[in-house]
């Protein structure tokens, strides 16, 4: 049986700057620009039963603006009347209406459990799309970048079940077979769990072929379909470019299963978790001795059982048949251990410790056959003695002996939580996990595409800065590339209660947040000054500053989007487009 290797996540430590003294407030002003849309953005809000904490990361935070990372400035939204509606932007002062690309042949009004409808771009030419009720279209666009080329055409469509949002896609181009893959999310209700909520999150990867690319008779038609089952929403999940395999950062754990077997798996798993074995044995202990307890077959009698007692060891066997062996925790005084068998057909053992005291914490090394039986007089002992590390009051003497640990030192961005988040690669063809990492108290922030032919990056929390992670799954030793720093960022963000999106420039020269309502905050790389200032405390030139700015926007509608590009922020609202003219500089 294969094992996945355990990795780490490799720090540059030239990316860091550990004398970064933080952000500047800058008053300069943002160019904002406002585009009215002609129709409203198509919201879905979360139905009655969508009322679990992944109904709400995976649905209700959804970012309705779709950046198109082949082409930069160019942004895709669809609106109420199923139009896939575009704005490419030139020149700010010669801002036109979003254009429609496409639309949508069904009603997404008629359907009573639709999701939100969903796109992602493929490659330069190719564009899969979600209309939220279960059905996937693949579709050719033409040099998307040239509006004269530019056609989108349904090359595949098809219904494949319930709902689903799709989260990521690639184009493949092998020998003369074309193949689009692509990854859709959607969280099901299973009927059989008593446990939890009741849900589960599945992610269905589905690739559609077309084994020779020039012959125009020959369909495009599925030709893979694999699902992974997990209990939280994904953080990041991405498709490797050459489709060989794939990464994901969640809570908890994925894996793949059977298709049309993962409800009967499922139930499996469910009825051996609840069928709990028998222990072998029952032991007890008081400070100078241990009693242990073995039920026998019925009529059993003292011949049938030897009873071999060592220093440092125990053998029990029962007509030929060894039912317990091992080296023990501790020394007992072999001389002084007895043996009987009860009335109840039960050998009862007691033996006495050498080390007196001594608090065994397991019978034998390394055996987990037996049940421990604590008493209260026990329980009662043990919890005097670790009385000082917990307290019911915050720090309620200091000074003492053994103080608590003093949680009113602790800032509420410093605490993390309770969760940790792992990274796991799966391969495409085993269905088996190759690569985990543990990522701990590194807060998954977002993700970002810096270069459309790679994979998305991911931004992680490494103790107060924001690290970006660029995945590159042909490397073997270095599968994950530390490529750029957000000084502080991860200790800012966390003071930002209401933030809903998270995002970053592709040249990484800033990061930005929005909030539910209006705000956004900007986050600008350190530039070099070109005036002289001293830190006083210090009494040093600073060569550098970093700023932050804020932009309110004119509106009281709930943001739905947030895209950076270099040189733009686009926030998108119910009814308008907003523009944010960020780096002048091309």
């Amino acid at each position: 049986m294969e094992v996945a290797a355990n990795c780490s996540l490799r720090v540059k430590r030239p990316l860091l700057d550990p004398r970064f003294e933080g952000y500047k407030l800058s008053l300069e002003p943002l160019p904002c620009y406002q585009l009215e849309l002609d129709a409203a953005v198509a919201e879905v809000k979360l139905r009655d039963d969508q009322y679990t904490l992944e109904h709400m990361h995976a649905f209700g935070m959804y970012n309705y603006l779709h950046c198109d990372s082949w082409y930069q400035d160019s942004v895709y939204y669809i609106d109420n009347l199923g139009r896939v509606m575009n704005l490419t932007v030139m020149l700010d002062s010669a801002l036109g209406k979003p254009r429609e690309v496409f639309r949508l042949p069904t009603d997404l009004t008629a359907c009573d459990n639709r999701l939100c409808a969903s796109v992602h771009f493929s490659s330069s030419t190719w564009v899969t799309l979600s209309d939220g009720t279960g059905r996937l279209y693949v579709i050719g666009t033409g040099e998307r970048g040239n509006s004269a080329s530019e056609r989108w055409e349904i090359i595949f469509n098809e219904e494949l079940g319930s709902p689903f949002i799709i989260i990521h896609s690639i184009s493949l181009l092998k020998a003369e077979e074309h193949s689009v893959a692509t990854l859709l999310l959607r969280i099901e209700k299973e009927e059989l769990d008593l446990k939890g909520s009741g849900f589960y999150v599945s992610l269905e990867w589905v690739t559609i072929s077309k084994k020779n690319k020039a012959d125009p008779n020959q369909k495009y038609e599925i030709t893979k379909r694999d699902i992974l089952r997990g209990k939280s929403v994904p953080h990041y999940a991405a498709i490797e470019p050459d489709g060989s395999g794939l990464m994901i950062v969640s809570y908890k754990a994925f894996k793949f299963v059977q298709v049309g077997q993962a409800l009967e798996e499922n139930m499996d798993e469910d009825m051996s978790e609840k069928i709990k074995v028998e222990p072998l044995y029952y032991w007890q202990q008081t400070e100078d001795d241990l009693t242990v307890t073995i039920q026998l077959p019925e009529n059993s009698t003292k011949e049938d059982i030897q009873v071999q007692f060592l220093p440092d060891h125990i053998n029990i066997v029962l007509r030929d048949h060894r039912i317990l062996e091992g080296t023990l925790y501790s020394s007992i005084d072999h001389e002084s251990s007895t043996w009987i068998i009860k009335e109840n057909d039960s050998l009862e053992i007691s033996l006495m410790k050498k080390n007196e005291g001594l608090t065994w914490p397991e019978l034998i090394v390394g055996d987990k056959q037996g049940e421990l039986i604590r008493d209260s007089a026990q329980c009662a002992a043990i919890a005097e003695r670790l009385m000082h590390l917990t307290s019911e009051e915050l720090n309620p003497n200091p000074d003492k002996e053994k103080p608590p640990c003093n949680a009113q030192e602790l800032e509420e961005c410093d605490i993390f939580f309770e969760e940790s988040s792992s990274l796991c690669r799966f391969d495409g063809n085993t269905l088996k996990t190759t690569h985990v990492v543990n990522l701990g108290s590194n807060q998954y922030l977002f993700s970002v595409i810096l270069d459309p032919k790679e994979m998305p990056c991911f931004c992680l929390r490494h103790d107060v800065d924001a690290l970006l992670w660029q995945p590159h799954s042909s490397k073997q030793e270095d599968m994950w590339e530390h490529v750029a720093t957000f000084n502080a960022l991860g200790y800012v963000q966390a003071s930002k209660r209401d933030k809903k999106f998270f995002a970053c420039a592709p040249n990484y020269s800033y990061a930005a947040l929005c909030e539910c309502l209006r705000r956004v905050f900007i986050y600008r790389q350190p530039v070099p000054m070109s005036t002289v200032l001293y830190n006083r405390k210090e009494g040093r030139q600073v060569g550098q500053v970093a700023k932050q700015q804020v932009a309110s926007l004119e509106t009281n509608d709930p943001i739905l989007g947030f895209q950076a590009t270099n040189e733009r922020l686009f926030v998108l609202t119910t009814k308008n487009l907003f523009l944010i003219k960020v780096n002048t500089e091309n």
